[in-house]
């Protein structure tokens, strides 16, 4: 699978602009010489003598459509002691956004050093917190684990001894943080609002686990065509203003561009952004090489095709299709003259000249009638002056009849019924996170009697290999949905992830004290949950992609086994404060010493399940503990 999907993304590579001056003087030149000056971040004209370090953001799926905050800082320490801020300003982040990608958000100077620990601080005052209940959204509130509403929290992650992060001069390193929504949080839906309990996790890579696309935003500050490249003044996430640091973009012969609504390849996309002229707005999309300390873009967006740039934008999943107009469910509005926010649903009205572009197709032939239901997409145009921001209000009017549409990779989970040469049928339940039910299939086939059964889901698979999928177990597949009124088939499938790959995410709770014997054993070998103990709480499943399995039906004690290739992350968590360890040996010798002295809350595990053997192979393995 991942040969699969890294075979559609290039590789993208951002490398910081040239640093400023600093240093010493000539001694044999100068009669009163200057002393040699260290890295401070305030002063760049000692930038010369600090290294980068890039802060990445991103998320692990959670039950939740929309989880906007406000970051208010990261420090960072070292060994000796010093405290370095990366972030320049507050950060206002939707996570959701980010479960397949990661968003860049600074590149900062600091000083060479070895850095042991982070800090992280996040206001919830103005957070937009928003779940499913019934197939419509409900507004959330945020709340530790007494009952108390969030106002400002804060945590303290302590690096792995064997994964610190090392600071040299002149050079760049990636440093990212995954808010994990799923381990963080218990969601009750049936209030209202609905109520949300935290105990965050949140765990600092300096080599990530998942490999992600990294996006970088910002204006453009100049172009040089003969290191196909360009450079941007940072400004992450939908931030108009700041100073994130300067990150400079190279691109690749292959590297796809759509500037101002015209579509480009290599250098002839440079050409078009350096015509375009500095200030201009770009999304780049892409992946990092932590060896070489770079990243290279396999897509970027320039000007007007940015979302947001002098026209409104809107980014969610089409539901249903009635001639002309879409309703958009799950959206995210993206006004051309304020901050972005969530709206639930959006109608657009698309026309004739409406231009049509797809991620991946390097073509602008295509028309309105490749829009179907499911379709991902970002759509430009202009909201009705009456709309308001209120996620709960009637439906947002949106005019793009001279807009653009842009399509993006769409998401679908089920379980296989059968399959057959180049093709899959599969149970749909759901599509980016959105359970089926709400999707209108009405008008998808090319008659009445064809359109798409979610029943009965149609994908066409190619050449893309099949064999390992069983009837009745857990699919998942990305691509695209048939054009309105020309199913079957229903979807094209770029990638297809089988029951044995499918992320399997293991969540297990128990009492508000916590127990003093969670496990059977542990040790070396993995960890036996005693699904026995009287204590265990309101959460003890497996999911498996949209399929749950409840722990407490299984005839055995599930085990959680650590993956024997590959990165992986362990960490231990308490109130405040979390610890990481990327080598097994190492989190069991802490949980050892800590499980006598200390009761655990929950635990919580990413990997692959065999319900064969009842055994979570995990690369993602976290315990909160109670303080002693």
């Amino acid at each position: 699978m991942k040969l699969a999907y890294r075979g559609i993304v290039l590789s993208l590579a951002l490398i910081l602009a040239a640093c400023g001056g600093g240093g010493t003087t000539d001694t044999t030149t100068t009669p009163n010489p200057v002393a040699a000056v260290d890295c401070d971040p305030s002063n760049p004209a000692t930038y010369a003598e600090c290294g980068i370090v890039f802060i990445g953001m991103t998320d692990a799926d959670g039950d939740f459509l929309n989880y906007t905050v406000d970051v208010l800082s990261l420090e960072l320490e070292t060994a000796n002691g010093r405290i370095i801020e990366t972030l320049p300003q507050t950060t206002r982040i939707n996570f959701t956004d980010y479960v397949d990608l990661t968003e860049l958000v600074a590149a900062a100077h600091i000083p060479p050093a070895t850095y042991v620990s982070g800090t992280i601080r996040i206001d919830y005052t103005n957070s937009e917190v928003f779940v499913e209940a019934g197939g419509e959204s409900r507004q959330a509130v945020v709340m530790d684990d007494i009952g108390n509403i969030l106002t400002q929290t804060e945590l303290t992650i302590q690096l792995s001894d064997r994964d610190q992060l090392r600071i040299t001069k002149g050079r760049a390193a990636l440093l990212q943080l995954d808010f994990d929504l799923e381990a963080s949080h218990t969601v009750d839906s049936v209030p209202t609002p609905a109520e949300v309990v935290t105990d965050q996790f949140i765990i600092a890579e300096v080599f990530p686990v998942d490999e992600k696309d990294i996006r970088v935003r910002g204006p453009l500050i100049g172009v040089d065509e003969t290191t196909m490249a360009y450079t941007v003044a940072l400004r992450p996430f939908h931030d108009r203003h700041g100073d994130f640091g300067q990150v400079t973009v190279h691109v690749t012969n292959s590297t796809e561009f759509e500037v101002n609504e015209m579509l480009f390849v290599g250098v002839e996309g440079l050409r078009a952004l350096e015509d375009a002229g500095a200030g201009t707005p770009t999304v780049a999309a892409g992946t990092f090489n932590v060896a070489e300390r770079e990243f290279t873009a396999f897509r970027v967006l320039g000007g007007s095709s940015v979302p947001g740039f002098h026209r409104d934008a809107v980014v969610g999943n089409v539901i249903k299709r009635d001639g002309n107009f879409l309703t958009i469910r799950g959206a995210t509005i993206i006004p051309w003259d304020r901050r972005a926010y969530f709206h639930d649903d959006v109608v657009v009205e698309v026309g004739p000249v409406t231009k049509v572009f797809r991620d991946g197709y390097r073509h602008s032939d295509l028309e309105i009638g490749a829009i179907s239901i499911g379709q991902r997409v970002t759509i430009h145009g202009a909201q009705a002056p009456t709309s308001t921001t209120d996620a709960n209000s009637p439906q947002v009017l949106f005019d793009a009849t001279q807009g653009v549409v842009r399509m993006h990779l769409t998401h679908l989970s089920g379980v296989v019924n059968t399959v057959m040469h180049g093709q899959t049928e599969i149970t749909l339940h759901g599509i980016d996170r959105r359970r089926v039910e709400i999707f209108d299939f009405t008008g998808t086939g090319r008659e009445p009697g064809l359109d798409a059964d979610p029943d009965n889901y149609e994908i066409e698979t190619g050449s893309l290999t099949m064999a390992a999928f069983a009837a009745g177990r857990p699919i998942v597949a990305r691509g695209f949905p048939s054009a309105f009124g020309e199913a079957p088939p229903d979807f094209t499938g770029r990638t297809v992830v089988g029951f044995k790959e499918v992320r399997s995410v293991l969540g297990l709770t128990w009492s508000f004290e916590g127990t003093f014997a969670p496990f059977t054993s542990f040790g070396l070998e993995g960890i036996v949950l005693d699904l026995s103990n009287e204590d265990i709480g309101a959460r003890h499943y497996i999911k498996q992609g949209t399929m749950l399995i409840d722990l407490m039906s299984l005839d055995s004690d599930t085990a959680i086994v650590p993956r024997e290739t590959d990165r992986s992350a362990f960490y231990i968590k308490t109130a405040d404060s979390l610890r990481m360890y990327s080598d097994f040996g190492d989190f069991i010798d802490d949980l050892t010493t800590s499980l006598g002295a200390t009761a655990t809350r929950s635990i919580h595990a990413v990997g692959t399940y065999d319900t064969d053997t009842n055994v979570l192979t995990a690369n993602k393995i976290g315990i909160y503990l109670l303080e002693p």
